[in-house]
């Protein structure tokens, strides 16, 4: 399981959802038990499947996970210095940026300066 996975499903854990990799919820599931039938059909992916080879050969795959998604105010120099030994460094921004990660460093940058990056590029 890559960062990214383990990052959802951290999150997902989390928050009481049981998302996971390839997890999908049943629309017989939900119709069974939601309020009085209001939710009729639904079929939804909780996660998107990816390309994720890159995740599989970058460096943060051989390192535990608590330095990239470090507690509020702990220092995230250890994941930044790992980040820029990286060769999928690009590849993992790239992937932060396009699917909205909100939480830990990627790509060498950390959610504040990810979310910088976002509002120069938008203008």
């Amino acid at each position: 399981m890559g960062l990214a996975q383990r990052a959802v499903v951290r999150r997902s854990t989390a928050s009481g959802t049981m998302a996971g990799p390839d997890r999908r919820v049943d629309a017989a599931l939900i119709e069974r038990f939601s309020a009085r039938g209001t939710m009729l059909r639904m079929h939804y992916d909780t996660i998107t499947p990816i390309d994720s080879a890159w995740q599989e050969r970058a460096l943060c795959a051989q390192t535990g996970a608590d330095f990239f998604f470090p507690e509020p105010g702990s220092s995230v120099r250890e994941a930044k210095r790992i980040c820029g030994m990286c060769e999928m460094r690009t590849a993992c921004l790239e992937y932060a940026l396009s699917h909205d990660e909100r939480f830990g460093v990627w790509g060498g940058l950390s959610e504040k300066e990810r979310l910088r990056l976002r509002r120069a590029e938008n203008g």
